[in-house]
């Protein structure tokens, strides 16, 4: 009896030390916006708020972070996207979904939410996007607003996509 206690006791100790050595999950995102120290401390906010440590490259358009695994990098990730930041992720398994509710074909006028828009900066940059999508005509987006709509003849899904790659996570009502 005292052997087979000491073999439980020997595996539970092993699994301890397994469960212990567990690897941290190491996540880069690029093409995030990150123009100001508004953005930057927007991004540490959602990184600390889960529980990540990590830091953000206003040049490089990157947030480095390391997570204690998978779930817990998704959840920070579901928090720069909540935050109105898209950007790529450098594992494969953990992403920031297209929640954008935007379907792909024309419309006339779109409502966007969302998008992190601190400042005249950050505005500047959505304009800048928008405008350059086939068929938009005008915005109405004014700095600091989370919503604005887009008028024109234009795609949807291509409107969103533009957006998510120069870094804004949005939605479309």
């Amino acid at each position: 009896m005292k052997s087979i206690a000491k073999s439980l006791l020997v595996a539970a100790s092993c699994l301890g030390i397994l469960v212990a050595a567990r690897p941290e999950t190491k996540v880069e995102v690029k093409g995030v916006h990150i123009c100001c120290g508004a953005c930057e401390k927007a991004i540490g906010g959602v990184l600390e708020a889960a529980g990540v440590k990590g830091t953000c490259d206003k040049a490089a358009g990157t947030v480095t972070f390391t997570a204690g695994d998978e779930k817990a990098a998704q959840k920070a990730l579901d928090g720069l996207a909540a935050a109105g930041l898209h950007g790529t992720s450098s594992v494969k398994d953990v992403s920031i979904k297209d929640d954008s509710g935007a379907k792909a074909g024309k419309v006339k006028s779109l409502t966007v939410t969302g998008a992190h828009n601190c400042c005249g900066a950050c505005c500047k940059a959505i304009k800048g996007v928008v405008a350059k999508v086939d068929g938009v005509k005008s915005d109405d987006l004014k700095p600091k607003e989370k919503s604005f709509v887009v008028m024109g003849d234009f795609d949807a899904a291509a409107l969103v996509k533009a957006l998510n790659d120069a870094g804004f996570h949005v939605q479309v009502k």
